[in-house]
């Protein structure tokens, strides 16, 4: 059975962003098979629109199946993740830059507010979560101006993911000069061995 990588944008974010194409390259010449999706109006991206966006898009998920999420694509996974069957299980994730707890530096304009407040408010069961992933791996940088260091607690915790602390590489994203991200990469190689 092939392998296969979902890499998950955030919010505002698009297939061709920062370490995405790079990421995708380097697992397909390791023989796995890479989505990268456009998902869904990502300049204003709701749960209803995000989670059966990657139910049509995975289709049979199984333990030979991975998820690399950036940012709000951290939690459009979890959340696609508890709708799954009970007993199902997928090969494992890597979060990079995920929240569940808070953002902060987050615009104050109503719009960007209420989206905020529906991803961050929204109940998520992360123990069943937990249940339906084999490896997780959670990646954070230490100056990141949108997801503060806290947001790891609920990844180790709650999630069983392995914590790795970046230096300096803010909120990941490819405005910032993120174009490749090693950790993720081999964080994937190391979960699906």
């Amino acid at each position: 059975m092939n392998k296969r990588v979902f890499i998950i944008h955030g919010w505002d974010g698009y297939p061709g962003e920062g370490w995405f194409p790079w990421l995708k390259r380097e697992l397909e010449s390791r023989g796995f098979e890479v989505t990268v999706p456009q998902m869904p109006n990502s300049e204003e991206p709701r749960i209803a629109n995000w989670v059966p966006a990657l139910q049509a898009l995975v289709t049979r998920p199984d333990s030979s199946t991975y998820f690399v999420g950036h940012s709000m694509g951290c939690q459009a996974i979890v959340r696609y993740l508890e709708k799954l069957p009970e007993g199902l299980v997928v090969g494992g994730v890597v979060f990079v830059a995920g929240f569940f707890k808070r953002l902060t530096n987050i615009e104050k304009d109503e719009l960007t507010r209420d989206i905020s407040r529906e991803w961050l408010s929204s109940p998520i069961d992360l123990l069943s979560v937990r249940s339906k992933i084999i490896h997780s791996v959670a990646i954070f940088s230490d100056n990141d101006p949108y997801v503060p260091l806290d947001n790891r607690d609920d990844f180790e915790l709650k999630l069983g993911s392995e914590i790795i602390i970046e230096k300096g590489k803010r909120h990941f994203s490819g405005s910032e000069g993120s174009i490749e991200l090693a950790s993720a990469f081999q964080a994937i190689i190391d979960i699906s061995a």
